[in-house]
């Protein structure tokens, strides 16, 4: 066959770690997700594991690990958050890539991406090669084998960055069919120009650097894939399959390639349910015969170039200016407001490259001491960033390091490697990308130069920040209150910056409400609790101890003693200082004893501004996510009253309520809030009920519907989606257990009555998996349930409220409204 098809898929967020916790907080634009890692995975990078294959009736014919059959890469920084949060995608993922292997003559789907997606073209010569190194270094420690290729960040291109790649022994990348200058066939002298996306898309083509290596480059066919992006092609799956297959043209006498290339996220997350349209279209392409998936590592290794390209530097995919969206107000933006310009990105970039060439001079004096060769080093650091325990570290400064290192001096060198690996997520492409200077994305990368500068500080002793912020000024926000960089600094960067104190300030007002082990973890610290004293004073609570802090970024360390004293709501005081006198401390807890078996709440306050005062701290002091967490405690009795309230409201004018509802008559708006409030509190949390109590859900949702509430929709399908899950987990613990199969049946017939979407795409998930297992009569070979009969009607009975299709049926139809069970309200 003459006819190959190839998608790729480019998936990558941001890194949107705290960069002194390494973790992402709280992100409420995410609402009901803790994070927007959390919610596209929900949507795309999950879904794409096991998307659906629908027949004619719209009934889940099969299941599909899309990312099997396609060319893909993510970003090492999103891998390194699913791993943790989403081990299940992850593992998929890592699954897929080995199943391509198979499939695609010995070569893997998936490719590198440079390490956090960073302009190549606009960074440092060392920045491009470590980020070109710990993509690599990623990409195979994850995966196994070596990649063929890499992607590109915003497919951002010029000769320097692909020199990188070709030194690091990659065959090919993927370009825009616009960054092609001119082509010519293997021999000729004479060249084509091809400016304007003139370029056959069809072919690989080989470009000679000027060192003498070579790269193959790929163009996508850029028409289809701007209609998969933005023209909704995705709405059915044949529209996709018919587009890619009427690509191919009989004028061309070649092996033709038919490839797009896209965000992964389109398969999802910006059109919902689009990774069924493109499970529909690769398995309708298959069976029909109509052409042949394949990968570009196979592609390339059976059809080698015939042409060789010119490629034009300083562009990319996503700015018809060249690269000018990372460093100019050149048009380019997601859709700005009248009057906003994005000349903010210019001075920004000199802020940062000031910033970081200060902080690579300090790197170079102080790094010259410690390694043999520094930036060699900072390419090795790669495998602590994937694996940050004492062994990875001590393996990385014994093949890195002059010589044996004091304690003082590892400290030194980590915080060296830190202050590096920050300088670099501070180029994240995202943070120019957008409208706004004060976006989420470039508040981010300018918290990660706030760690630069923090950890410049404790390096060399100078202040970094005071000219940095001079430059940053510069750089003007679209919004008055915002005003410049300065201000975006001091108001949204500067109070989020921590030190061990703020992590022992944390650890003591949390200790105030939960129960902490003597070793602890808090989000990359860990504490090593000495001693610590719990009291109770009539309404009022005391906390004093101390503890060892401790950094795995940096193993930067402090024993440190915390005090605090509580009053209730919100009102506490307290303070952090480090250890001096240990009798002394041992004084100061006795006199607090003291104080506190006589109730002198005054004494006890003394005593911590005179002994413990050095840091003072509130629950502003609290992390996040702990904030959060410990203000819904604090509210917790207050929010009871007014659940009671509003309860007593519900139930003592309910007639009345209804009379009004029957006379489609407006209830008075206070008491309306009441009602709906009730109504919403009450089902939340009997949807989070492990059990499922599902006759007082049913008995709630029939006063929804007498009396005309509003639901919090998407809070409540969230929360109901988490107790589907661990009812799934259950069922394929125990998938022969007939109780548990019984409550899965009950569950899912409940979602049929919601008025509200709820995805039922785990338990989906387990059924098919169950079914297959069936089909090899590996279900029952290690327990049978006790009436078998039962159980397998039940079993049929539940896939066909699962919209499963039963085993034997062959004709297919994509129809992606119906992949989750919906009910209209």
């Amino acid at each position: 066959m003459d006819r190959y098809i190839c998608i790729h898929g480019h998936f990558y967020q941001p890194p949107r770690e705290n960069p002194w916790l390494g973790a992402i907080e709280l992100q409420d634009s995410a609402h009901p997700y803790h994070d927007w890692n959390e919610r596209i995975t929900a949507e795309c990078y999950a879904p794409n594991t096991a998307s659906r294959i629908l027949d004619v009736g719209g009934q889940i014919r099969k299941i599909v690990n899309n990312y099997s059959r396609i060319s893909f890469n993510f970003g090492p920084t999103l891998l390194s958050w699913l791993e943790e949060n989403s081990p299940d995608t992850y593992a998929a993922i890592l699954a897929a890539d080995s199943d391509s292997i198979g499939r695609f003559s010995g070569h893997g789907s998936a490719i590198a991406q440079a390490y956090n997606h960073i302009i190549l073209p606009l960074a440092s010569e060392r920045d491009r090669r470590t980020q070109v190194i710990w993509g690599l270094r990623d990409f195979e420690s994850r995966f196994g084998r070596k990649p063929e290729g890499m992607w590109l960040p915003e497919a951002a291109v010029d000769l320097d960055t692909l020199e990188s790649l070709a030194e690091q022994g990659l065959a090919y990348t993927v370009l825009a069919p616009h960054q092609a200058r001119s082509v010519r066939a293997l021999g000729d002298k004479i060249w084509t120009d091809v400016n304007g996306s003139r370029i056959d898309p069809s072919i690989p083509y080989l470009l000679r650097l000027p060192s003498g290596a070579e790269m193959a480059i790929f163009f996508y066919d850029g028409p289809i894939s701007r209609a998969v992006a933005f023209e909704r092609l995705l709405t059915r799956g044949e529209l996709l399959a018919d587009r890619l297959t009427t690509a191919f043209s009989a004028t061309r006498k070649h092996r033709q390639l038919v490839h797009i290339a896209t965000d992964g996220e389109t398969y999802g997350h910006h059109h919902h349910r689009g990774d069924m349209a493109l499970a529909y279209a690769l398995d309708y392409i298959e069976t029909q015969g109509l052409a042949r998936l394949t990968n570009y590592g196979e592609f390339l290794a059976n059809n080698p170039p015939t042409h060789e390209v010119e490629i034009i530097d300083d562009t990319s995919w996503s700015c018809i200016h060249g690269i000018e969206r990372w460093r100019s107000d050149c048009g380019c933006n997601s859709g700005s407001s009248l009057g906003w310009t994005q000349r903010w990105r210019g001075p920004l970039r000199e802020s940062l490259d000031w910033l970081r060439d200060r902080a690579a001079a300090i790197y170079e004096t102080l790094a010259a001491d410690l390694f043999t060769a520094p930036w060699d080093a900072r390419d090795d650091y790669a495998s602590v960033v994937l694996n940050p325990s004492e062994s990875e570290r001590d393996e990385f400064l014994a093949r890195n390091s002059s010589r044996p290192l004091t304690t003082g001096e590892r400290l030194t060198a980590f915080r060296l490697m830190e202050m590096q690996r920050n300088g670099m997520l501070m180029y994240t492409s995202c943070g120019w990308f957008f409208n706004e200077l004060s976006g989420i994305e470039t508040v981010q990368i300018l918290r990660y130069a706030a760690r630069v500068i923090q950890l410049a500080r404790d390096l060399a002793g100078g202040d970094l920040e005071p000219e940095f912020l001079q430059l940053a000024e510069l750089a003007k926000s679209n919004l008055p209150e915002m005003d410049n960089g300065r201000v975006i600094y001091e108001k949204l960067i500067r109070p989020t910056m921590i030190d061990l104190f703020g992590v022992a300030a944390h650890y003591a007002v949390s200790s105030l409400f939960e129960s902490y082990a003597a070793n602890s973890r808090i989000y990359c610290y860990e504490v090593d609790r000495h001693q610590a004293e719990n009291f109770d004073v009539g309404r009022a609570r005391v906390v004093v101890g101390r503890a060892t802090i401790c950094s795995m970024l940096t193993e930067e360390s402090k024993q440190l003693a915390f005090g605090v004293l509580y009053l209730g709501d919100v009102n506490l005081t307290g303070g952090v200082r480090e250890i001096g006198d240990l009798d002394e401390y041992q004084r100061f807890c006795a006199d607090i004893e003291q104080s506190i078996h006589r109730g002198d709440l005054a004494a006890i306050l003394r005593l911590l501004d005179r002994e413990i005062g050095t840091m003072t701290f509130s629950i502003r002091s609290l992390f996040r996510d702990e904030q959060r967490k410990i203000l819904n405690l604090v509210w917790k009795s207050t929010l009871s009253e007014a659940e009671s309230a509003f309860r007593q409201l519900h139930d003592r004018y309910a007639p009345l309520i209804r009379f009004h509802s029957d006379l489609f008559i407006p209830l008075p708006k206070v008491l309306y809030m009441a009602v709906e409030s009730d109504l919403n509190l009450r089902l939340k949390r009997a949807l989070a009920s492990p059990e499922l109590p599902i006759p007082m859900i049913q008995e709630l949702l029939g006063e929804v519907r007498k009396e005309k509430v509003t639901l919090d929709e998407p809070e409540l399908a969230y929360e109901l989606k988490r107790t589907i899950s661990a009812i799934t987990r259950r069922l394929l613990l125990g998938p022969t257990d007939l109780a548990t199969l019984q409550q899965v049946d009950a569950t899912v017939s409940l979602v049929r009555t919601l008025p509200f979407n709820v995805d039922l795409w785990e338990m989906q998930n387990a059924y098919y998996a169950m079914s297959e297992r069936l089909l090899d009569d590996k279900l029952f070979r290690e327990e049978e349930p006790e009436d078998i009969a039962v159980w397998r009607d039940l079993f049929d009975s539940l896939g066909d409220k699962l919209s499963m299709q039963k085993k034997g049926k062959r004709e297919i139809r994509h129809h992606p409204e119906k992949s989750v069970l919906r009910v209209g309200t």
